[in-house]
């Protein structure tokens, strides 16, 4: 299963910059986007180290809610085993 991750951008060093979600940074890759269309505080889908589509902040919390509730089944399914 492949998993894009919502992520906002903390820094831009174009081609590079650094994004966080949930209290975790990571270095990714922002060629795939046009420079020009980058900001910092930006909201970006991130897959394998790149940012692959930029979002707006109520589309990433709608991500993030659904990957919160697969992670509670999951676990639920865990602990049931």
């Amino acid at each position: 299963m492949c998993v894009g991750v919502p992520m906002q951008i903390i820094e831009i060093n174009y081609p590079l910059g650094v994004a966080e979600a949930k209290g975790v940074k990571r270095d990714i890759g922002l060629q795939l986007l046009p420079e020009g269309d980058i900001q910092l505080g930006d909201h970006v889908v991130v897959h394998v180290g790149f940012a692959i589509e930029k979002i707006d902040k109520e589309r990433s919390d709608e991500i993030w809610q659904g990957l919160n509730e697969l992670l509670e089944l999951m676990d639920q399914e865990d602990d049931s085993a």
